[in-house]
Protein backbone atom coordinates (compact mmCIF):
# COMPACT_ATOMS: atom_id res chain seq x y z
CA UNK A 1 0.00 0.00 0.00
CA UNK A 2 2.88 2.59 1.03
CA UNK A 3 4.17 2.08 -2.18
CA UNK A 4 1.50 2.44 -3.90
CA UNK A 5 1.16 5.82 -2.47
CA UNK A 6 4.28 6.99 -2.87
CA UNK A 7 4.41 6.02 -6.75
CA UNK A 8 0.84 8.28 -7.27
CA UNK A 9 2.43 10.85 -5.18
CA UNK A 10 5.91 10.78 -7.18
CA UNK A 11 3.14 10.62 -10.39
CA UNK A 12 1.19 13.78 -9.53
CA UNK A 13 4.36 15.89 -8.54
CA UNK A 14 5.80 14.94 -12.05
CA UNK A 15 2.15 15.57 -13.72
CA UNK A 16 2.47 19.11 -12.18
CA UNK A 17 6.03 20.11 -13.03
CA UNK A 18 4.68 18.90 -16.55
CA UNK A 19 1.95 21.37 -16.49
CA UNK A 20 3.60 24.12 -15.07
CA UNK A 21 6.26 23.81 -17.14
CA UNK A 22 3.72 24.16 -20.77
CA UNK A 23 1.70 26.48 -19.38
CA UNK A 24 4.39 29.04 -18.27
CA UNK A 25 8.00 28.44 -19.97
CA UNK A 26 6.73 26.80 -23.51
CA UNK A 27 7.13 29.12 -26.02
CA UNK A 28 3.79 28.75 -27.58
CA UNK A 29 4.65 31.28 -30.57
CA UNK A 30 6.83 33.93 -31.47
CA UNK A 31 7.04 36.39 -34.18
CA UNK A 32 7.29 40.31 -35.01
CA UNK A 33 4.57 43.50 -34.39
CA UNK A 34 5.53 46.65 -36.54
CA UNK A 35 4.00 49.68 -35.47
CA UNK A 36 3.83 52.80 -33.39
CA UNK A 37 5.43 52.21 -29.78
CA UNK A 38 2.77 54.13 -27.10
CA UNK A 39 4.50 53.60 -24.13
CA UNK A 40 7.19 51.19 -22.53
CA UNK A 41 6.52 52.01 -18.00
CA UNK A 42 7.77 50.00 -14.79
CA UNK A 43 5.11 49.24 -12.90
CA UNK A 44 3.56 46.60 -10.27
CA UNK A 45 3.51 46.63 -6.09
CA UNK A 46 5.52 42.93 -5.79
CA UNK A 47 7.18 41.98 -8.35
CA UNK A 48 8.16 45.56 -10.39
CA UNK A 49 8.01 44.72 -14.32
CA UNK A 50 8.35 46.77 -17.60
CA UNK A 51 4.98 46.71 -19.71
CA UNK A 52 4.07 48.47 -22.99
CA UNK A 53 1.64 49.12 -25.71
CA UNK A 54 2.22 49.01 -29.36
CA UNK A 55 -0.15 50.80 -31.71
CA UNK A 56 -0.55 48.52 -34.96
CA UNK A 57 -1.78 49.91 -38.50
CA UNK A 58 -5.54 49.57 -39.34
CA UNK A 59 -9.28 48.90 -36.93
CA UNK A 60 -10.96 46.08 -36.32
CA UNK A 61 -14.55 46.01 -35.90
CA UNK A 62 -15.64 45.64 -32.29
CA UNK A 63 -18.84 44.79 -31.00
CA UNK A 64 -20.26 48.00 -30.95
CA UNK A 65 -18.23 50.49 -33.03
CA UNK A 66 -14.04 50.37 -34.11
CA UNK A 67 -11.18 49.98 -32.03
CA UNK A 68 -7.53 50.14 -33.12
CA UNK A 69 -5.51 47.23 -33.00
CA UNK A 70 -2.95 47.31 -29.92
CA UNK A 71 -0.47 45.01 -28.43
CA UNK A 72 0.35 44.83 -25.63
CA UNK A 73 3.34 43.62 -24.32
CA UNK A 74 6.01 42.62 -21.00
CA UNK A 75 9.62 43.56 -21.11
CA UNK A 76 12.22 41.59 -18.93
CA UNK A 77 15.21 42.99 -19.68
CA UNK A 78 16.10 46.22 -18.14
CA UNK A 79 18.22 47.80 -20.85
CA UNK A 80 16.02 46.47 -23.70
CA UNK A 81 13.11 48.45 -21.82
CA UNK A 82 14.82 51.33 -21.52
CA UNK A 83 16.16 51.69 -24.92
CA UNK A 84 11.99 50.87 -25.65
CA UNK A 85 11.57 53.99 -23.29
CA UNK A 86 13.56 56.60 -25.95
CA UNK A 87 11.79 55.35 -28.58
CA UNK A 88 8.37 56.50 -27.57
CA UNK A 89 5.96 57.68 -30.87
CA UNK A 90 8.07 55.97 -33.32
CA UNK A 91 7.44 53.11 -35.67
CA UNK A 92 8.96 49.90 -34.39
CA UNK A 93 9.41 46.24 -35.41
CA UNK A 94 9.48 44.01 -31.97
CA UNK A 95 10.36 40.09 -31.60
CA UNK A 96 8.03 38.38 -28.93
CA UNK A 97 7.48 35.23 -27.85
CA UNK A 98 3.79 34.26 -26.62
CA UNK A 99 3.47 31.87 -23.69
CA UNK A 100 0.16 30.00 -22.77
CA UNK A 101 0.48 32.11 -19.26
CA UNK A 102 1.89 35.05 -17.35
CA UNK A 103 4.08 34.96 -14.45
CA UNK A 104 4.10 37.61 -11.86
CA UNK A 105 7.95 38.29 -12.08
CA UNK A 106 8.07 38.15 -15.81
CA UNK A 107 5.37 40.31 -16.68
CA UNK A 108 1.39 41.03 -16.65
CA UNK A 109 1.07 39.84 -19.94
CA UNK A 110 1.52 36.11 -21.72
CA UNK A 111 3.71 38.37 -24.50
CA UNK A 112 7.57 39.00 -23.82
CA UNK A 113 9.51 41.22 -25.90
CA UNK A 114 13.18 40.13 -26.61
CA UNK A 115 14.35 42.47 -29.25
CA UNK A 116 14.03 45.55 -31.09
CA UNK A 117 14.05 44.32 -34.78
CA UNK A 118 14.29 47.96 -35.97
CA UNK A 119 13.24 51.19 -35.23
CA UNK A 120 12.58 54.67 -37.56
CA UNK A 121 10.78 58.08 -36.55
CA UNK A 122 7.43 58.29 -37.31
CA UNK A 123 8.11 61.50 -39.32
CA UNK A 124 11.58 62.06 -40.81
CA UNK A 125 13.98 64.12 -38.92
CA UNK A 126 13.68 67.25 -41.20
CA UNK A 127 10.37 67.34 -42.43
CA UNK A 128 6.64 67.63 -40.48
CA UNK A 129 3.75 66.30 -41.62
CA UNK A 130 2.36 69.16 -43.69
CA UNK A 131 5.47 71.25 -43.75
CA UNK A 132 6.48 72.59 -47.03
CA UNK A 133 9.93 74.15 -48.13
CA UNK A 134 10.55 77.36 -47.66
CA UNK A 135 11.39 79.83 -50.51
CA UNK A 136 14.40 79.10 -51.93
CA UNK A 137 14.96 76.21 -50.55
CA UNK A 138 15.28 72.81 -52.78
CA UNK A 139 12.53 70.25 -51.47
CA UNK A 140 14.39 66.71 -50.90
CA UNK A 141 13.14 63.55 -49.02
CA UNK A 142 14.24 63.34 -45.65
CA UNK A 143 16.45 60.40 -44.59
CA UNK A 144 15.87 57.22 -43.65
CA UNK A 145 16.93 56.05 -40.06
CA UNK A 146 17.60 52.72 -40.28
CA UNK A 147 17.16 50.98 -36.50
CA UNK A 148 19.88 48.72 -34.29
CA UNK A 149 19.18 45.67 -33.37
CA UNK A 150 20.10 43.41 -29.95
Amino acid sequence: MKKVVSILVALLIVAGAVFFYFRFYFVFGEGVKSGELNYVVHKGVIFKTYEGKLIQAGFRAQTAGVQSYEFEFSVPNKELAERLMLLGGQNVELHYKEYFGSLPWRGFTRFVVDSIVSSRPQYPQYQTPGSLPFKGQEASAAPEVSGEQI
